[in-house]
């Protein structure tokens, strides 16, 4: 059985910078993973791959 690779986590380009809010994601096999940076082994948000990109195009839509 092949073992499944950890998640290479990296913070969201949104995260604030005084370093208090921030977010991580990782690309996981089933979607998108999200978790808050200050407390990495607590829980994780999964979305699947589809709702990710259409929130991402909701976010840039509100962005203009």
């Amino acid at each position: 059985m092949t073992a499944t690779p950890a998640p290479q986590w990296f913070k969201s380009s949104y995260s604030g910078g005084s370093g208090t809010e921030c977010v991580e994601c990782a690309h996981v096999a089933n979607g998108i993973a999200i978790r808050d940076s200050k407390t990495a082994g607590g829980p994780t948000l999964t979305v699947a791959s589809g709702a990710w990109q259409v929130w991402l195009q909701h976010l840039r839509s509100e962005s203009r």
